[in-house]
């Protein structure tokens, strides 16, 4: 069974730039709709690098006069 789907031309291309050279349409989307490496809950847990993203997203703000 085939679908279509609408999508503005800004969401294209940020798609085609995800889009490996192999892949189609169709295999693209099912990998972004099943990829669950993107989170890993957890994953700084005993460590420091929670506190430091923080600290680089507070001075990124800083620097840009938010």
């Amino acid at each position: 069974m085939s679908s279509t789907i609408r999508v503005s031309d800004d969401t294209k291309d940020k798609l085609r730039h995800l889009k490996r050279e192999d892949e189609t349409w169709d295999e693209l989307l099912d990998r972004l709709a099943t990829d669950n490496r993107s989170m890993n809950p957890g994953a700084w847990e005993g460590t420091d690098k929670a506190k430091k993203a923080r600290e680089a997203v507070k001075r990124s703000r800083e620097s840009f006069g938010r």
